[in-house]
């Protein structure tokens, strides 16, 4: 989605989320919290990485919220407290559900098929936390004290022992539902998006307030949201619950232009 509107993702993730934390400086907001993301370090190697580390961010998406990261460290924030939450991948089950999340993707996949398909060779490791912890996350960064960190943080967001490779995701689902078959396309390339994170930081300044929710339970919770919609769609990676797709059917019916801007109607 960020490489289909990639300078509308610079304008509204970067440009227009500075231009509010300006704007909340200016009126003595006291917390700002930034929902950054670990896709920043982007091919990152075997190694966990730390907030000192260097990023390498591959996707329009992921140079957004390292710009916007850089530059919440250089404007004028006066006394207001910034915490850049670096999040590991989103999943969980939540009202408004997006099924174009790993997860999400793979219970969606194993009940309405049986089967789960992995586009890629089920390789590249990626840290999960579910929305539930997202949002106790949220909730302490809204209070944070600069004695508790300084007054600019960039912090990883998520659990040390929440990093998995995707084929332990697929495998995982399948156990909760068994039959479930797991497809992993071993001819795929190599997906350089791979990234294991170290939570180490966050699990210190926020002990009250790390993650919770563990992979079966976020898997369960998925299953029971899921059945109790009804849901039972095997062409869903083509419906809406995909923001690309949600987008693309905006623009095609003339409400959205190809800048994200509502048209007259």
């Amino acid at each position: 989605m960020g490489n289909k509107f990639e300078a509308v993702t610079d304008d509204i993730n970067f440009k227009a989320g500075i231009r509010l934390a300006e704007m909340a400086a200016q009126h003595g907001v006291k917390n700002f919290v930034f929902a950054s993301s670990c896709s920043v370090y982007g091919a990152a190697g075997t190694g966990a990485r730390t907030e000192e580390d260097a990023v390498n961010p591959l996707t329009a998406y992921a140079r957004s919220k390292i710009a916007t990261e850089q530059a919440l460290q250089q404007i004028d924030r006066g006394a207001m407290t910034v915490t850049c939450l670096r999040f590991a991948t989103a999943c969980g089950m939540s009202d408004r559900l997006r099924l174009d999340l790993v997860l999400n993707d793979f219970v969606a996949c194993a009940l309405a098929r049986g089967e789960i398909t992995v586009l890629s060779d089920g390789s590249p490791w990626r840290p999960l936390i579910d929305v539930v912890d997202m949002a106790r996350a949220i909730d302490w960064a809204i209070q944070r004290s600069p004695e508790d960190g300084g007054r600019y943080l960039v912090v990883n967001t998520g659990s040390n022992d929440r990093n998995y490779q995707v084929r332990g995701l697929a495998q995982a689902v399948a156990d909760a539902l068994p039959g479930t078959t797991v497809n992993i396309n071993s001819k795929a390339p190599v997906d350089s998006r791979s990234y294991r994170v170290d939570f180490s930081l966050f699990e210190t300044l926020a002990p009250n307030h790390r993650p919770q929710v563990t992979l079966p339970q976020s898997i369960a919770g998925l299953i029971s949201g899921l059945r109790g919609m009804g849901f039972n769609d095997p062409e869903f990676r083509d419906s809406e619950y995909m923001r690309l797709r949600v987008l693309r059917g905006h623009i095609q019916s003339r409400r959205l232009s190809d800048e994200l801007t509502w048209l007259p109607t």
